[in-house]
């Protein structure tokens, strides 16, 4: 890390009117969240899933629900649990000071499916989960638009083959199996009412902001463009700056501030900086 980076992070954070937050996978890395960054860190994280052959974008797929339903459950149920028990790192804290302290507050835009935001005590009607959550739930089976709370869910998961012990989670309207509300890959069935409702908030908030609107930018990859993309319209369309913090990936369009580092690291480098 520069030092003349983080002190015009610094200054830019000081000086916003609001923050927005964006967030991408590696901003869980801190917290040891898994990294399924290639194929080594997905299979390190789910051995059985090596010896079956099986890459993340094809165990995140809906059709897994239909051919596999305990494997299915197994992959969902064993995250649902690991989000669960995950404390957020430091760095939540830092981002939620900082946004709680500006005239305009901030919102987060997060690909993350973890619910790791709503767990740092983030105000959830300023998150847009832009892929959706794992702690909501939705018919498999599609029999209605209706997307559930899955506070009340529990999956038994074995911890050797990584497949869900029957009975595995069923929707409350029809008797079929259930499923998270979650974009997935080739996913045609998912169901966005949620995460289009966040957007709006997030839309209206962005609208009714008047002044430095200031992205701070945390593990967001190009693999996934999801944030970096929404990030960077944000700077063409809106006149933001953007602070980008990557360890592999922090090239910036010209005029903003990428920061090669890990979230958690520049974070705390930025807060120093600040006091």
């Amino acid at each position: 890390m520069k030092r003349q980076d983080i002190e015009s992070a610094a200054s830019l954070i000081n000086d916003a009117t609001g923050l927005v937050i964006a967030a991408g996978a590696g901003m869980g890395v801190d917290s040891g969240l898994p990294d399924f960054r290639g194929d080594a860190g997905f299979w390190k994280a789910y051995p059985p899933m090596k010896h079956l052959g099986i890459r993340f974008s094809e165990m995140a797929d809906p059709r897994w629900f239909e051919e596999d339903p305990a494997l299915a459950w197994g992959f969902y149920g064993h995250r649902l649990g690991l989000y669960r028990r995950t404390e957020p790192h430091r760095g939540f804290d830092l981002l939620r000071g900082w946004a709680d302290g500006k005239p305009a507050g901030g919102f987060v835009f997060t690909s993350n499916v973890d619910g790791q935001f709503q767990r740092a005590g983030f105000d959830p009607e300023r998150i847009h989960e832009c892929h959706g959550s794992i702690h909501h739930l939705q018919c498999a089976a599609g029999c209605s638009q209706v997307i559930w709370d899955a506070a009340d869910l529990e999956v038994d998961v074995d911890g050797e083959s990584f497949r869900a012990h029957p009975p595995l989670p069923t929707c409350p309207g029809c008797g079929a199996l259930s499923r998270p509300n979650i974009l997935m890959f080739g996913d045609w069935q998912w169901l966005a009412q949620r995460s289009s409702a966040q957007r709006a908030k997030l839309h209206t908030w962005l609208e009714n902001m008047a002044g430095a609107l200031v992205v701070v930018e945390c593990g967001a990859g190009t693999h996934i463009p999801s944030v970096r993309s929404f990030s960077e319209n944000l700077v063409r369309e809106r006149g933001a700056r953007l602070l980008r913090l990557n360890p592999r990936e922090a090239e910036v369009p010209p005029g903003q501030i990428g920061i090669e580092a890990p979230a958690l690291a520049a974070l705390e480098a930025i807060a120093a900086a600040l006091r």
